[in-house]
């Protein structure tokens, strides 16, 4: 252990030289070098300790893919920075958020079809807690003429390893930073990059993500992203409840308007289940900000997602109550647009356009609740901005 009142920086993952990883440990503020084991380090901070291990997975078909796991002491998560980004599962006050998926992950990238003649190779790695759907396209897949995928279930960004990974940590206020950099190109027509930053505060569960997508063409471009956030147990059950503020709401397809009475309470896990799907145009404070919160049917817990509608100004619910050994899981998931293939999209003015060398941000946080208390002021949070709407 280590106690400093600096910022330190740690370099885990360099764009020069994307094989060799190593565990630089930079002084930004001048204060001693702490222990630069480049697997495990724990820092005392200001409020108590921050924690952050790597480890490289060695055994099917995760060998080889990087976790890097964090613990503020209220939370533990594990991102993986070969997969977008993407976060696997996270633990808190003995409650794990994510979903047993079928396919056995996290899953290496390299292993995962996205380009399929079906269009739905993506599933063969879809286990975590948040994936990332885009950046090109982020909806069903789509077919040109011939029969050829034009564009794969959800996109490529979830199947992609970042370049670049850092973690910086402001002792002094209990703050660290993951930041990592993906990025997706296709030569002669498209090249957009994802700059990731979760930050994480000593203490506290919450989990806040930033990400910033730039065109790095000379000329203009466009882009989607959703985030698919997935929950399956202990939270969804029979009675499992989603609270949303609306503005507007519409089933995707008959299947999802066979349930539009009762599509925010989910039922037990069933074999067979048919997916459910709901659009949203969700409301906002005044800030911006919209919050979606699903609860265990007793209310003493769940997670919250809150979110920026100023870029993110859609939500999509996904209900895919199948029986557990198939995958019992809800999808909350804020969005640029719908899960539509992408010339729909297009046609609907949902796909966001950059121009040359722009960037746009996106922020949410991710809400573990512990308690029937935590789910009571979520529900509050949501019940309110639907209040201010009307």
């Amino acid at each position: 252990m280590t106690s400093t009142n600096g910022t330190l920086f740690w370099k885990l993952r360099s764009s020069t030289s994307r094989s060799t990883i190593s565990c630089e440990t930079t002084i930004l503020a001048g204060n001693p070098k702490p222990n630069t084991d480049s697997k495990h380090e724990r820092i005392e901070c200001r409020g108590g300790l921050l924690e952050w291990k790597r480890i490289v997975l060695q055994d099917g078909k995760s060998a080889g893919l990087e976790c890097l796991t964090i613990n503020t002491g209220a939370v533990e998560v594990t991102i993986l920075p070969d997969r977008g980004m993407g976060l696997w599962k996270c633990w808190t006050n003995h409650l794990e958020l994510g979903w047993q998926s079928p396919v056995a992950g996290p899953v290496h990238p390299s292993l995962v079809p996205v380009h399929d003649a079906t269009g739905i190779g993506w599933l063969e790695g879809f286990d975590e807690l948040l994936v990332r759907c885009g950046l090109y396209s982020n909806g069903a897949p789509e077919f040109n003429a011939n029969g050829t995928v034009r564009h794969p279930l959800h996109g490529r960004i979830a199947n992609l390893p970042a370049s670049d990974l850092e973690i910086t940590l402001d002792a002094e206020n209990g703050i660290l930073d993951v930041v990592g950099v993906v990025s997706e190109a296709r030569f002669l027509i498209y090249s957009l990059e994802l700059q990731t930053r979760y930050r994480f505060r000593v203490g506290s569960p919450v989990i806040e993500v930033t990400d910033i997508v730039t065109n790095c063409l000379s000329k203009p471009g466009s882009m989607q992203l959703l985030y698919h956030i997935n929950i399956g147990d202990p939270i969804v059950d029979a009675g499992a409840t989603i609270h949303a503020p609306i503005s507007s709401m519409m089933p995707r397809d008959a299947r999802a308007e066979e349930g539009i009475d009762h599509w925010n309470v989910c039922d037990a896990p069933t074999s067979g289940f048919q997916e459910q799907v709901y659009l949203i145009t969700p409301a906002a404070d005044a800030q911006g900000w919209s919050e979606v919160m699903l609860s265990s049917a007793d209310k003493s817990f769940g997670c919250s997602v809150q979110f920026d509608t100023q870029t993110l100004p859609y939500l999509n619910v996904w209900k895919n109550t199948a029986a557990r050994e198939d995958g019992n899981v809800v999808g909350l998931e804020p969005a640029t647009g719908f899960p539509n293939p992408r010339s729909i999209e297009e046609e609907q003015g949902r796909v966001v356009q950059l121009e040359a060398g722009e960037s746009k941000a996106f922020h949410l946080r991710l809400v573990p609740l512990t308690s029937s208390q935590d789910v009571a002021q979520a529900k509050a949070r949501s019940e309110a901005i639907a209040g201010r709407a009307k």
